[in-house]
């Protein structure tokens, strides 16, 4: 009947389960023992590919004990080791040693290398020299002698001469950079011979660097 009243606890018991039930509609459904689909989004934004790498980076170099970190060091060195032994047969810049770096160095080099340096052939004379010394013939000894002193000037007048060359040369190329040792570190390379240097020569006798 209209006159009817409703019990308090009725109305308001119905009111809370009409408001609570599109809430309920609303809440989505998990089940954590059911296979997530691999083709399913994350849920969380996809790490960028440098993220990753970095990632990757820091959990390889934690090891987990002493010694996997002195096994690590030791691989690492032996690829360096490759890296620069690679470098100095081509004569790529990027893993040469410290002191084969850099444009000077290599001008030095190249400097060098494109003429005939008479200290490059002190190694075979010297044993030409020696053999003659060992013979217990007072002449030859006296040649062997003789040869020594000859050898030692012509190295001496030709090292003078190419150093003054060399230092003129990365005056005039590099006025602005450090040319500090420059000069030594190529005369040291030309007591070498052309076959044993290191780095491998990179241009031809005659050729202007």
């Amino acid at each position: 009947m209209r006159g009817e009243r409703l019990p308090l606890g009725f109305v308001f018991r119905s009111r809370a389960k009409e408001e609570k039930a599109p809430v309920a509609d609303k809440a989505p459904l998990t089940d954590s023992k059911q296979p997530r689909d691999p083709q399913a989004p994350k849920g969380r934004p996809t790490p960028k590919r440098s993220e990753a790498q970095i990632q990757r980076r820091s959990v390889a170099n934690t090891p987990l004990t002493r010694k996997e970190a002195a096994k690590r060091q030791r691989d690492e060195r032996r690829a360096q080791l490759e890296r620069q032994r690679r470098a100095l047969a081509g004569g790529d810049e990027r893993y040469l040693p410290a002191r084969d770096k850099g444009p000077v160095r290599k001008f030095a080099r190249d400097f060098v290398d494109s003429r005939f340096n008479v200290a490059e052939f002190f190694l075979p004379m010297a044993v030409v020299i020696l053999v003659l010394s060992m013979i217990r013939v007072a002449e030859l000894q006296s040649i062997a002698l003789l040869l020594w002193l000859v050898v030692i000037v012509l190295i001496v007048l030709d090292s003078i001469v190419t150093g003054f060359r060399l230092k003129k040369r990365l005056a005039e190329r590099f006025p602005d950079q450090n040319r500090r040792g420059a000069v030594a570190y190529a005369l040291m390379r030309s007591l070498q011979m052309r076959r044993l240097r290191l780095p491998k020569p990179q241009v031809k006798r005659g050729e202007r660097p």
